[in-house]
């Protein structure tokens, strides 16, 4: 008789040993969580996170596929397949697989990952519409007017690539890489004294 108390205890026993990043033992509980409920789609999920923390695409895919088909509504196991195509550079797959998840459980990670992969597929319109929906779901997540910074300057748009870069520092100040990027629409703007500004921030804060 299958016991999904005892299936769900090894789960989260093995959640915390991946947080802990000893992903030997926590593939072990998810294995054990499997054998005891072999149709746990989360089990599957978090063993396949685990195996690609181990660059073993291979059966990280396996497990996604698994926990998919024993749920066909996980939307977690969506996102995280979704982002192994990517580091795959199969970013139609990848695609595919956030717009999925974002149907099941729109957030604003995924909405980042597939603008992401929109962006280095060079759909630069559908990613900067991406970015648009994580500021309208989370305003003050930098990620969001960054990502969207980054499109813009791609694009062109130097001024409004400065606007974002000035919302993400504003919400973010600590990083770096818009105080560079900032900088980088400055001197393109002409704005040489606050470039060199924004380029001697994003030393201090990132000095290699």
């Amino acid at each position: 008789r299958i016991d999904p108390a005892t299936a769900c205890a090894y789960t989260n026993r093995g959640r915390v040993y991946a947080f802990q990043r000893d992903l030997d033992r926590a593939i072990k509980d998810y294995d054990e969580a499997i054998r005891i409920d072999p149709s746990f789609a989360l089990a599957y999920n978090n063993r396949g996170d685990a195996w690609m923390s181990k660059s073993d695409t291979r059966r990280a895919l396996a497990d996604f596929d698994a926990a998919i088909k024993a749920d066909p509504a996980l939307a977690i196991a969506y996102g995280n397949r979704g982002y192994l195509y990517y580091r795959m550079h199969d970013y139609s797959h990848a695609i595919a697989d956030y717009t999925r998840q974002i149907k099941l459980k729109p957030d604003a990670l995924a909405y980042i990952n597939r603008g992401n992969a929109f962006r280095d597929s060079d759909q630069l319109d559908r990613a900067v519409a991406d970015f648009g929906e994580v500021i309208k779901l989370a305003p003050a997540d930098a990620r969001g007017w960054r990502n969207r910074g980054v499109i813009r300057m791609l694009k062109g748009a130097n001024k409004d690539a400065l606007a974002d870069y000035d919302k993400a520092l504003k919400y973010d100040p600590s990083d770096a890489y818009s105080w560079n990027n900032r900088g980088m629409a400055k001197r393109r703007l002409g704005d040489k004294k606050g470039a060199v500004a924004d380029f001697r921030k994003a030393l201090e804060l990132q000095p290699n």
